[in-house]
């Protein structure tokens, strides 16, 4: 199949879905023409690397200035201000392009848009391809419900701005990811609950059949156990991209509920906060003597293969959380809370240690500080759950399977 792919960000080893789609289909053989967005010299680096993983690659540049006229735009509108936070006339104008000489025998056999914020490109493909009587199947990975995650943060985040925020966009988005769903061929998200969640916004007696749940894969190369690596006894990581909403409210619940706990019984106790992009209220941490916040790092696995046990203590979300995959494939250790879990089917006290309250959680990381062998055994499972349910080849045929259904 000839698949064009269009993504309204780099993808790359941190937006890991898109970038393994990609790869695992690309290496299926298929040809794979990517059209993506960049919005800084580090996202342009990475397109180097995407090039090399899909057939043809186009990226336009998305400056900040347009995001926040786009989002200004927007505020008189109906939609949301994610549906439109990524559009570039620039971009739009390059896949009309690519779509121009769309006659009796299109240039691609399938559309793969992207996520909430790539959605207003699908729907102007799907005009050209009406307009020109072309019937050219477009599949939508709306990755997580959206207005899911917005109601959770509306009612959870730590951050009044974050509950203001998506509390005004929450009626919005709810409406639009409702409208959104009948728009295209196929619609995919990450987890059952994320279903659910778009399913619960339709109209009694709608046909919900196109929405399909695609699962988040571990790349079990990449992230591996390193027997070479000696633990530090005393280290405790959390990772994942530290401005989002929803790892600021884990880390500022961590830290001022579970890690007073931990640090009374274990005073030498480090904790790493690992991710891109720290906000404000995490930065404030650097000060404190037992925490290290790293900002962006090149490699994430050293610190997942150096730390004794990875913490995962979301308070809210959506879909698969790829901290807990990407900390189980490496052989560490998960403590988690049963939010960050809910999309997998994982067996508590076996592949990982799940616990909801501050006194119970800092529990399960104290009896594992203190048994080595433990630690080991729940490592080894959970990286056995991995290989056995989130192998991005199996995935990745999964995807090809329903772009041939979409077809047919």
């Amino acid at each position: 199949m000839h698949i064009l792919f269009v993504v309204p960000y780099v993808p790359n080893l941190i937006r890991v879905r898109p970038y393994n789609l990609i790869r695992g289909l690309s290496a299926r053989g298929h040809l794979v023409t990517v059209v993506t967005l960049w919005s800084d010299e580090r996202e342009r680096d990475d397109l180097d690397e995407l090039g090399k993983i899909c057939y043809r690659l186009y990226a336009s540049p998305l400056p900040t200035w347009r995001s926040f006229y786009n989002a200004l735009i927007t505020l008189a509108t109906r939609k949301p201000l994610q549906s439109r936070y990524s559009w570039q006339p620039a971009l739009a104008e390059r896949i009309g392009e690519l779509l121009d000489h769309c006659n009796e025998t299109p240039p691609f056999d399938v559309i793969h848009i992207e996520h909430l914020r790539g959605a207003e490109y699908g729907l102007g493909v799907k005009s050209r391809l009406e307009k020109a009587g072309v019937r050219l199947p477009i599949v939508w990975d709306s990755v997580d419900c959206i207005s899911h995650l917005f109601k959770q943060s509306s009612l959870l985040s730590k951050r009044r701005m974050s509950r203001w925020l998506t509390g005004f966009e929450l009626g919005r988005t709810r409406w639009y990811e409702n409208w959104l769903v009948h728009q295209f061929d196929r619609v995919l998200v990450t987890s059952e609950i994320d279903r659910n969640a778009l399913i619960s916004l339709q109209s009694n007696g709608r046909d919900v059949s196109q929405i399909s749940v695609l699962p988040n894969g571990v790349d079990l190369t990449y992230f591996e156990p390193d027997e070479r690596v000696i633990r530090d006894d005393a280290a405790l990581v959390v990772s994942g991209k530290m401005s989002y909403h929803a790892n600021i409210s884990m880390v500022l619940y961590l830290i001022n509920e579970i890690m007073p706990l931990i640090w009374s019984h274990r005073p030498d106790i480090k904790l790493w906060l690992v991710g891109k992009d720290p906000s404000r209220d995490i930065l404030n941490f650097s000060d404190h003597p037992a925490i290290t916040v790293t900002g962006t790092v090149v490699d994430i696995r050293p610190y997942l293969r150096k730390a004794v046990i990875a913490l995962a203590p979301t308070t809210y979300g959506t879909g698969i959380q790829n901290k807990v995959l990407e900390a189980m494939a490496c052989g560490t250790p998960v403590v988690s809370t049963s939010k960050a879990v809910a999309a997998l089917t994982v067996r508590p006290e076996h592949d990982l240690l799940v616990a909801d309250e501050p006194e119970e959680f800092a529990g399960k990381i104290l009896n594992l500080l203190d048994f080595p062998e433990r630690r080991k055994q729940i490592g080894q499972a959970g990286r056995r759950y991995v290989e056995q349910n989130h192998n991005w080849q199996n995935i990745s045929a999964n995807l090809e399977d329903i772009y041939l259904a979409a077809i047919t």
